[in-house]
């Protein structure tokens, strides 16, 4: 039986009332759908991953009261309309076989939205508003509109609620010293500072009764100063427990915290060992949280007793079907979250809708349809980088009979460049995701082959993903030896020396850097170097999980020098959610980063540089090395050929647009063509 092979992954869990039909929570995100107001489509999004098989699904937070809101525009349960609508959601999951809770989340001082209140008036970091601090009054009347979400919740058919009690949040404002400077019955003592938390539990499970499931996401380590020990979190995981909750959720760290905690380069499972210590301290189950992305990683975390149940959430962006590919033997074709934040967390804070790197379609379910093919297509593609694989593997799902051409020996393009750089180790699931689905869904392929007009004549439809060169920055000098391109370098194994001036601090000069200052294990596959490099301690030892003597990264491999044209901060144009920690860990490494800089020349000697217009300042970097990562230019050479001989090929990928390596833009592009075949 294909169950032997996750056994605790796919166990039930009996919460007495109900029972769940295995360990899997799909997290909570938010997508920004709830505030479009279309609700076919946002129960189109969480009925295919209730039929794709997570026992429960939490939704993104809905706001108890307009001041509690991220933003001033963020969904709430208010009304009796906004109860009938949200039911259209409820019954379409419980129609698909899943469960459904809503996640009731106050911002507090995070809100954008210049009525947030908090416990005490302390600008956030993050936000640029001012919070009003609460009296007694506002604070029952906040716990007021929790219970009052709790209800109208229940109306609308949920089967429980999340209380958000993590992530630096409202509830989790309350909990710490950081940001609660009261003296009252709210603050002081670390009792009354919970009182909050446990309140809002109390009285909710009070006003929804006994059958309906209350979990409360509870902040396990919270990386800021003055936070939460661990003697503090068992305290309030009992005094939650004694309130009536159903479930303790895990949040890890807040939002303003300084060390990352979801990004692709945190190793995998990195905090299960943060909620193992909690097991047994409660009699309720317990799930633990972030980075985990495979149904094997999920069913160690059970099977070693770190958890009872597992949530995973951009992993339900990647593939709806995470779960019943699982439960049926195919967990090799589960499209894997990468965990690169660009499509999701960035767009979310970015003002747009959430989807997936890997996963047009996330989000997009009524719009981006993939149904079969009227009639079979014979498609010829030209390239196997992200463009050419998610054309591909859309297409011949669709029932199209596929021919994949590439001139290198292996799949996966500039994949496989990324795919070696400390910290997007995950990349190379996305690779072999890829090769699966070749196998799978019958794909003709031909791998060290160059392909001509001829070859590709006879096809119904031609598609060219043959991607980029490198830009030819046109510097004196720079066919030197000592001169390497980043495709040298990541492809070739050129080997460095110990001084490097890298021109160009885009996405891959950044990625090239990250490269050159590590050497042996990369961090994120070794979690204590990890923990080590960022400085995660003991929350048993210093409150807030932060180590005392700070972060303590390994000496870099080599000395670097990231340099750029442009005079503007560089890694500006990195992702919204993740650019920080690439900055961070390069300055961590004691990389060089200068801006606003001309090329004169390149030499023995190394890299001669200028500054502004007036080119001021010459300066000698002297290095051994320099690596160019200055740009691309799409190769559409076979394209133009193909046009030129009456042929109307469709390009996409870099060789449409070659700004940046962009595998987000690519692979949309893929699967959105091949649902017009």
């Amino acid at each position: 039986m294909p169950h032997s092979q996750f056994p605790h992954l796919l166990a039930p869990l009996d919460l007495g009332f109900t029972t769940l039909r295995n360990r899997v929570l799909m997290g909570s995100m938010h997508t920004g759908l709830e505030e479009l107001g279309d609700w076919d489509r946002i129960a189109t999004y969480y009925a295919d991953r209730a039929k794709g098989g997570a026992a429960l699904i939490v939704t993104g937070g809905m706001s108890p009261s307009p001041e509690g809101g991220v933003a001033a525009s963020a969904a709430g349960l208010f009304s009796d309309q906004d109860i009938a609508n949200h039911a259209i959601v409820t019954k379409r999951v419980h129609e698909n076989g899943g469960r459904i809770a809503m996640q009731i989340l106050h911002a507090g001082r995070y809100a954008y939205n210049p009525a947030c209140v908090a416990p005490s008036a302390i600008k956030s970091p993050i936000s640029p508003f001012v919070p009003k601090e609460l009296d007694d009054a506002g604070i029952e009347k906040q716990i007021g509109d929790f219970v009052t979400a709790a209800k109208n919740a229940k109306k609308a058919g949920y089967d429980g609620i999340e209380v958000m009690g993590s992530e630096g949040y409202f509830i989790n404002q309350f909990i710490v010293t950081h940001t609660n400077k009261r003296k009252d019955r709210w603050g002081g003592s670390y009792q009354n500072r919970i009182r909050l938390a446990v309140e809002v539990v109390r009285r909710c499970r009070e006003a929804v009764g006994t059958d309906f499931i209350i979990i409360y996401r509870l902040s396990m380590i919270d990386l800021i100063p003055n936070g939460s020990t661990f003697e503090e979190v068992v305290e309030l995981a009992q005094a939650i427990e004694k309130a009536g909750a159903t479930i303790i959720n895990t949040g890890i760290g807040w939002h303003e915290a300084r060390v990352p905690t979801i990004a692709t380069s945190v190793p995998r499972r990195a905090f299960s060992w943060v909620t193992k210590r909690l097991m047994g301290k409660v009699s309720i189950p317990i799930i633990t949280s972030n980075r985990i992305n495979t149904p094997d990683v999920a069913e160690s975390v059970l099977a070693e007793g770190c958890a009872d149940m597992v949530s995973m959430a951009r992993p339900f962006l990647a593939d709806a079907e995470f779960v019943k590919k699982a439960e049926t033997g195919r967990a090799n074709l589960i499209a894997p979250c990468i965990a690169c934040n660009q499509a999701c967390l960035d767009h979310t804070f970015g003002g747009k809708i959430s989807t997936c790197l890997v996963n047009p379609r996330a989000c997009y379910e009524t719009e981006l349809s993939l149904a079969p093919a009227r009639g079979t297509k014979t498609i010829a593609i030209v390239g196997t980088g992200p463009a050419g694989l998610a054309t591909a593997v859309a297409a011949a799902g669709l029932g199209h009979n596929v021919t994949l051409f590439d001139r290198a020996a292996e799949i996966g393009g500039q994949l496989n460049m990324a795919k070696v750089i400390p910290g997007k180790e995950e990349f190379r699931g996305l690779v072999e995701y890829y090769a699966a689905e070749i196998v799978d869904r019958g794909i003709e392929l031909h791998l060290s082959t160059d392909v001509d007009v001829e070859t590709l004549k006879p096809f119904d439809e031609i598609v060219i993903a043959t991607g980029v060169t490198p830009r030819d920055p046109q510097i004196p000098g720079q066919d030197g030896a000592n001169v390497l391109s980043y495709i040298d370098v990541l492809r070739n194994g050129a080997p460095v020396g110990k001084r490097v001036a890298i021109i160009g601090a885009g996405g891959i000069g950044f990625d090239v850097a990250e490269f050159l200052v590590q050497d042996g294990e990369s961090p994120t596959v070794d979690l204590e170097l990890w923990k080590r490099e960022w400085g995660v301690g003991d929350p048993r030892i210093t409150p807030g999980g932060l180590a005392a003597d700070g972060p303590r990264p390994d000496a870099p491999a080599r000395q670097v020098t990231l340099l750029q044209r442009k005079s503007t901060k560089l890694g500006k144009g990195l992702g919204k959610t993740t650019g920080w920690i690439h900055r961070a860990a390069l300055k961590m490494k004691n990389v060089k980063m200068v801006g606003g800089v001309n090329y004169e020349r390149i030499d023995d000697k190394g890299l001669h540089i200028s500054f502004g217009e007036a080119r001021e300042n010459p300066t000698l970097i002297e290095v051994d090395n320099v690596v160019l990562c200055a740009g691309q230019i799409s190769a559409r050479g076979l394209a133009d050929t193909l046009i030129a001989e009456g042929l109307t090929p469709h390009v996409i990928g870099g060789a449409d647009v070659a700004a940046e390596l962009d595998a987000k833009r690519a692979i949309n592009q893929g699967v959105r063509l091949a649902a017009t075949f």
